[in-house]
């Protein structure tokens, strides 16, 4: 699918670990993307980040127990690095330079995304992608996006 990405636009693409945050240095008719910032977090598998067992809760009434389910810690890293993304590009809107927004992000990142975009960044997305391109080199996602 072809997207029109004017002048000065600007693409972010991201996962759950990685944020590439794009803009558009040609014109609408021959884009030109480079990367005004890349943030990345360490978030390794729920397993490796926690150690213990579950907890046992006991009933109010008799003698049953059942565990309770283990915190995500991943999922959890995930929705905060969501949360910031959110929140960057707020500062970057409220300083004027954002104008127009193409997210491209997997559909459970754009979910947490949309969640967490004040009203007035949600005004700038123009469209949304649900792919993940993080691992794409820059002049692909351009391709992709553009369908040239």
């Amino acid at each position: 699918m072809k997207h029109s990405i004017p002048a000065g636009g600007h693409v972010l693409v991201c996962d759950g670990s990685k944020a590439l945050f794009l803009e558009n240095i040609g014109d609408e008719k021959f884009p030109n993307l480079r990367t005004a910032q890349v943030r990345e977090i360490e978030n390794p598998p729920t397993r490796e980040q926690g150690t213990e067992r579950p907890t046992r809760v006991f009933e109010s009434v008799g003698t049953q127990r059942s565990a309770a389910e283990q915190t995500d810690f991943h999922d959890r890293a995930e929705e905060q690095f969501a949360r910031e993304i959110a929140a960057g590009l707020d500062d970057v809107r409220q300083a004027g330079t954002l104008r127009s927004l193409i997210v491209v992000a997997p559909p459970r990142m754009l979910a947490d995304l949309r969640r967490f975009f004040s009203d007035q960044t949600k005004a700038l997305v123009t469209a949304e992608i649900d792919k993940d391109l993080t691992k794409h080199p820059v002049h692909e996602i351009e391709k992709h996006l553009t369908g040239q």
